[in-house]
């Protein structure tokens, strides 16, 4: 993906603007005097904008107004016009400002992707003529979230695909920075609304916040992690409404056992049977079925114990797939309404010593773990939802991730 950088004094940054960012046209405007501040003292500069707030959602309720299944083709021609208004905007208002600015859809750029329309992969970006426009002084203000196929299709890259767009742009350019804007001051320990003593942390590895945006943290998507550490890109989580450094992800940091957040992932499912002489078996049926019933679920293979994670909206067809075995044979639990919170770490320690210390910290505070897996950088468990407030500040306090 990545070409020949910009001959440049100056550095360049990718700077993506999320949806509520840009969610009005006195949003727009503060992000333009930003942008034009940046110009200004000459900084180099690519932006990526996502559709304003709620427009990519009230696109999907008008096609589904219709009636019956849209086709997925047509889906995307729609919703990618979000974008499109947002960067026309975005520019107006930098040309305003005196910043030579100048829109581009995807397929200007272009954004080369496969054809899986509402989840493309991006397979391949000419920065030409992105150098050109850098090289002549203009700011590309590119439509993030999309890209063209092979045919000339307009495609999708599924929710939050604008932050992968920027970091997939920023290796392309060689881009010293991906700056990624957003409504929050940068990265926290865990949730601010439900922690008031959660920090920002100025730092934290690729391994780390990819294990929080797997495990539920909303700051960032985990495809735009995952392919900003495949380029080692260096990423940074900023508040357009604040000032401030934000966080800075990169993989230079030295990997450390400290616990470094917690993250939540709420409206849970869990099925489990913990019988170790039937789980192979059983664990190969379980997943014919919720395959066959079109389920999204996570389990792990290499577990002795089994278990199957979905959301809770498909609880009920999780409860009919286990419906269709034989009940008199298997003993499993299901938990329609759970929380998981995951305790992560650059290095996870030993995985029985920090079990322990999160079955101490909840079970003294009367709170009953269903499940506990481990992961890379991770460990996870699942508590009732009525809990998961509770169950978060307790973890938070018992790791002193409330201390600096």
């Amino acid at each position: 993906m990545t070409t020949a950088p910009v001959h440049r004094g100056s550095r360049l940054y990718v700077k993506k603007f999320g949806g509520t960012s840009v969610g009005s046209l006195e949003r727009i405007g503060v992000v333009a005097e930003q942008i034009a501040e940046a110009y200004r003292l000459g900084e180099h500069q690519v932006i990526v904008c996502s559709a304003m707030a709620g427009e990519t959602n009230r696109l999907y309720a008008l096609a589904q107004q219709l009636g019956g299944e849209a086709p997925a083709r047509e889906l995307d021609m729609l919703v990618a016009t979000g974008e499109q208004v947002s960067i026309a905007l975005l520019c107006i208002a930098l040309q305003q400002r005196g910043v030579n600015a100048r829109s581009l859809l995807a397929s200007q750029v272009p954004i080369r992707t496969s054809s899986m329309h509402g989840a493309a992969d991006i397979e391949q970006i000419d920065s030409h003529h992105l150098q050109q426009l850098l090289h002549a002084g203009i700011v590309p203000v590119v439509a993030g979230f999309q890209g063209v196929d092979a045919a000339g299709n307009i495609t999708t890259l599924g929710r939050g695909g604008s932050d992968t767009t920027a970091v997939a742009l920023a290796a392309a350019l060689a881009a010293d920075e991906c700056q990624i804007f957003t409504d929050v001051d940068g990265v926290f320990t865990t949730d601010p609304a439900i922690e008031p003593t959660a920090r920002k942390l100025d730092c934290i590895s690729f391994t780390e916040m990819l294990a929080l945006a797997r495990h539920g943290a909303k700051v960032l998507h985990p495809d735009s992690v995952a392919t900003a550490q495949r380029y080692r890109v260096p990423l940074r989580v900023l508040s357009s409404f604040t000032p401030g450094q934000g966080t800075l992800i990169e993989e230079a940091m030295p990997a450390t056992s400290r616990v470094t957040g917690i993250a939540i992932h709420r409206h849970q499912a869990l099925l489990t049977h913990a019988n170790p002489l039937q789980a192979h078996e059983l664990r190969q049926q379980i997943q014919a079925l919720l395959r066959h019933c079109g389920v999204s679920f996570e389990t792990d293979d290499s577990a002795s114990n089994l278990w199957f994670g979905v959301q809770q909206q498909q609880y009920s067809q999780l409860v009919a797939a286990m419906a269709q075995l034989n009940s008199s044979a298997i003993s499993c639990k299901c938990f329609p309404s759970l929380s998981r919170l995951s305790v992560v770490a650059g290095v996870v320690p030993s995985i029985s010593r920090l079990t322990q210390n999160i079955d101490d910290l909840l079970e003294g505070e009367g709170i009953d773990v269903k499940l506990t897996s481990c992961s890379t950088a991770a460990l996870s468990v699942w508590v009732d939802e009525a809990n998961t407030d509770r169950a978060v500040r307790v973890l938070h306090h018992g790791f002193g991730l409330n201390k600096v």
